[in-house]
């Protein structure tokens, strides 16, 4: 039983942390009032050409390409309706809200009663989430859609349908449809290739000339954005800064990915048949990440369910060390912009690339720890914890409570 010092302890924390956290959405609210952030305007902007031909990927919007799916376009035309700067608050208290519900799935997941508002104000001075949020992008909408699919998984129930519509609007969470077939999820699997479909499908009734230029055109090309710029932690993007271009890469590179994709979807399903679905998951994020020719920094919110993961398992250090990596994003403070020390193999090169090292880290790791018959159990909780069950396909979860 805790200690008045204890309990007492505990409150202060809890209402720190109710003060960061307010703090935190206040400083979100009033810096989208007044701060113009790029990815949304171009999104934004996206909603108002969407049904205007090809408009949408044959010019730029705001000096930049429209990248993602017409379906993501044709997401933003209701708020087309509204003035610019009002639809940017809505859209970040949404993604606040959003990024909340991931915080919530990942503690229902982890199977621990930790204060949400604690997580929730930690979590958003990772700089991935903070990044996510001075640009408006939508990552923190696609982590929330495919926890809550992955999240029924775990409970047996049936899925799919948020990870279809988190690939319609940006393709790498396709990488969890591959984790269900893998585990024999062929149901979920199905329901979200449907999902894909009837989003990708009700894009092309909206806008079929935008629809028709990404899929058979738009949809290839890495060259309509800053592939070597420093925010690219993905393989793609650090072999472009190490050789000095992209002209340097042949086709030799698709066996990186391809290899890192075989991997870490097998690491992934190992995990998934021992019934810890939370590294299945975390495992298989990191390794859409390091798959993708691009991965922003800001496309890296999937440190979230790793940190769990990590901490979880008593690797505090390395929980530390991954906390301290993606705060303090030291990525940031070597030469970048164009630099040209930013190019080539130098002493920086690893400070450079820091998420990509971590990220390939952690694959390493939760490969090494399949091999531990004790990975269920944790330095500060020795009894082994039940794991949830995978299910068979069609199978209810009522059939497989235990004894």
């Amino acid at each position: 039983m805790p200690g008045d010092r204890d309990i007492g302890t505990i409150i202060l924390m809890k209402r720190l942390a109710w003060f960061v956290l307010a703090s935190e959405i206040l400083g979100i609210a009033l810096f989208s009032a007044f701060y113009n952030s790029l990815d949304f305007h171009i999104y934004w902007l996206g909603g108002h050409v969407v049904t205007d031909g090809a408009r949408l990927y044959q010019e730029q919007l705001v000096d930049h390409w429209f990248t993602n799916t017409p379906f993501m376009a044709a997401l933003f035309t209701p708020l087309t309706a509204i003035p610019l700067a009002v639809a940017r608050v809505i859209w970040q208290l949404a993604a606040v809200a959003a990024f909340a519900w991931c915080c919530a799935l990942t503690l229902k997941m982890l199977g621990r009663r930790i204060p949400l508002t604690i997580v929730v104000a930690a979590g958003l001075l990772l700089e991935p989430v903070w990044h996510s949020f001075f640009l408006g992008q939508v990552n923190l909408f696609l982590l929330a859609l495919v926890l809550a699919d992955m999240h029924r998984v775990a409970a047996g129930r049936p899925a799919g349908i948020g990870i279809g519509i988190a690939t319609a609007v940006k393709l790498t969470p396709a990488v969890f449809i591959v984790l269900l077939l893998l585990t024999r999820r062929t149901r979920d699997a199905v329901t979200a290739l449907a999902a894909f479909a009837v989003c990708t499908l009700l894009a092309y009734a909206i806008a079929p000339d935008a629809s028709r230029v990404y899929w058979l055109h738009t949809f290839f090309k890495t060259s309509r954005v800053g592939v070597s710029y420093i925010s690219n932690q993905s393989p793609y993007g650090t072999l472009t800064r190490i050789l000095h271009g992209t002209a340097e890469i042949g086709s030799w590179y698709l066996i990186v990915p391809a290899t890192i994709g075989v991997f870490g979807a097998a690491v992934a399903a190992l995990w998934a048949r021992r019934g810890d679905w939370l590294s299945a998951t975390a495992v298989t994020g990191v390794t859409g990440l390091l798959v993708s020719p691009i991965s922003w920094a800001h496309h890296w919110v999937w440190i979230v369910p790793v940190l769990a993961v990590l901490l979880r398992d008593g690797h505090r250090k390395t929980a530390y060390a991954g906390c301290l990596i993606f705060t303090l994003s030291p990525l940031w403070l070597t030469p970048h912009n164009g630099d040209p020390r930013e190019y080539g193999f130098h002493l920086l090169t690893p400070v450079a690339n820091c998420y990509l090292i971590a990220g390939l880290f952690f694959l390493v790791h939760m490969t090494i720890r399949l091999r531990r018959r004790d990975d269920l159990t944790t330095a500060n909780d020795p009894a082994p914890r039940p794991a949830i069950r995978l299910l068979p396909a069609g199978e209810r979860p009522e059939q497989n409570v235990p004894t």
